[in-house]
């Protein structure tokens, strides 16, 4: 019976293991978006959702994307253009759910060629597709590597700490978005009637 632990390694790992290896996915995801951002704009800009320096978007997208793209490991070609493809798909998703949920998305592609209502945009769906070759040929087993030299009592605190900390973060970061959101519903409203 394949336990869902050795989905996202080539062995077994505990789950602890799980947890620090998507929060470390996490943080490289929000440290490359801070340095995108920083070249784009000339300035420094949080990107994550929290205040945490974590976008967990990435830590989901590597720790899903790996276990459901492994079958194509061998196959340089089909997994570099199902994984383009799909980063894509997972980064249009999130777009919409976010426009539906707080009346917004947190990105903006629209002054980028070919691109889709902002959200998607050619030149990223092309470097999704070499950022996921990067993770399957390196990033993935470094990553769990480093994370099973700690000692395991090290392992489980950190998830354990990363877990709550995210969580009181993430709640107070939701109540904050959903604030704004209707915030700025209730001026345009305003405006609406004031015309």
């Amino acid at each position: 019976m394949l336990e869902i632990n050795s989905l996202f390694y080539d062995q077994w790992v505990p789950l602890d293991v799980l947890v620090n290896v998507f929060f470390l996915y996490s943080f490289v995801g929000w440290c490359m978006e801070c340095v995108v951002i920083r070249r784009e704009k000339g300035a420094w800009e949080n990107r994550g959702f929290v205040r945490l320096p974590f976008c967990i978007i990435y830590g989901f997208g590597a720790m899903l994307g790996y276990a459901v793209l492994r079958p194509l490991m061998g196959h340089t070609i089909v997994l570099y253009i199902v994984s383009a493809m799909g980063a894509t798909a997972f980064e249009y998703a999130t777009g919409c759910l976010m426009q539906r949920l707080f009346g917004e998305f947190w990105w903006d592609y629209s002054h980028k060629r070919f691109n889709y209502k902002g959200m998607i945009c050619l030149e990223s769906t092309v470097a999704w597709g070499f950022l996921i070759l990067f993770m399957f040929h390196f990033l993935h087993g470094f990553m769990f590597r480093m994370v099973l030299r700690m000692p395991r009592y090290v392992s489980s605190a950190l998830a354990a700490l990363l877990l709550v900390a995210y969580g009181v973060d993430f709640v107070h970061s939701l109540r904050r978005a959903f604030q704004a959101a209707h915030e700025t519903n209730e001026t345009q409203d305003d405006e609406r009637w004031s015309l």
